[in-house]
C-alpha cells in the first residue's frame, strides 16, 4: 500500500480495479483543515485522464504490473507483431492500442511493454530514435528566418516538421515523447 506522501509522477496504483499512473500532483496544506494531494491521473487501460484529491492519511493499493522487454517484428496493417525477448513468445498489439507510438516504431526495436492480468496496457519506446528522412521539399536559398521548418516524411510514414537545412535521404533524431525534431544524426 502506497501512503499519499508517496505520491509522485509515474507512480502506478490501482483505483476501482484499474490501473493508473499520476501524472502531474500538487501537495496543498491550507490553513484550515487537513492537508490534501491534488493529483491528475491517467488510466492506463484507455488513456482517459481525470483529476482526483486524495487527502493526507489515505492508502493507494499497489498494482501488479508486468514489465518485460519486447523486439518489434512486424505488422499487418491492424495488429503489430512483437516477441519477448526471454522466452521468444509472440505478442500482438492492436493498432489503434499503439496510437503515435507507431510512427516510431522499426522493425527489431527493442521496447518496454507493461501487462496487467496477461493483457498489454502500455509501449514504451526509446527516448530517441534515428529515422531517415524519405521526402522533403528542398529548402529556399535565402530563407533564413529563424524557427522556420517545413514538413519531412519519414522511413515509418510519419510527417515531423524539420528546420530548412535538412534534406532528403538524411537520418535525423526524433523524440518520441513529444514527436518532434531533436538533431541531425551524421
Amino acid at each position: 500500500m502506497y501512503e499519499t506522501s508517496d505520491i509522485r509522477k509515474n507512480l502506478k496504483f490501482e483505483l476501482d480495479g484499474d490501473p493508473y499512473v499520476v501524472v502531474d500532483f500538487q501537495f496543498v496544506k491550507p490553513g484550515k483543515g487537513t492537508a490534501f494531494t491534488r493529483t491528475r491521473i491517467r488510466n492506463l487501460k484507455t488513456g482517459r485522464t481525470l483529476e482526483k484529491t486524495f487527502k493526507t492519511g489515505e492508502q493507494l493499493k499497489e498494482v501488479a504490473l508486468e514489465e518485460r522487454d519486447v523486439q518489434y517484428l512486424y505488422n499487418d496493417g491492424a495488429t503489430y507483431t512483437f516477441m519477448d525477448n526471454d522466452n521468444y513468445e509472440q505478442v500482438e498489439i492492436g493498432a489503434d492500442f499503439l496510437d503515435d507510438a507507431k510512427n516510431f516504431l522499426l522493425e527489431n526495436m527493442r521496447v518496454k511493454v507493461l501487462f496487467h492480468d496477461g493483457s498489454p496496457i502500455s509501449i514504451e519506446l526509446p527516448t530517441f530514435v534515428d529515422l531517415l528522412i524519405t521526402y522533403c521539399e528542398p529548402g529556399v536559398r535565402g530563407d533564413t528566418a529563424t524557427g522556420t521548418t517545413k514538413p519531412a516524411t519519414l522511413q515509418t510514414g510519419a510527417v515531423v516538421n524539420v528546420p530548412l537545412f535538412i534534406n532528403d535521404g538524411e537520418v535525423i533524431r526524433i523524440d518520441t515523447r513529444t514527436g518532434e525534431y531533436n538533431s541531425r544524426v551524421k
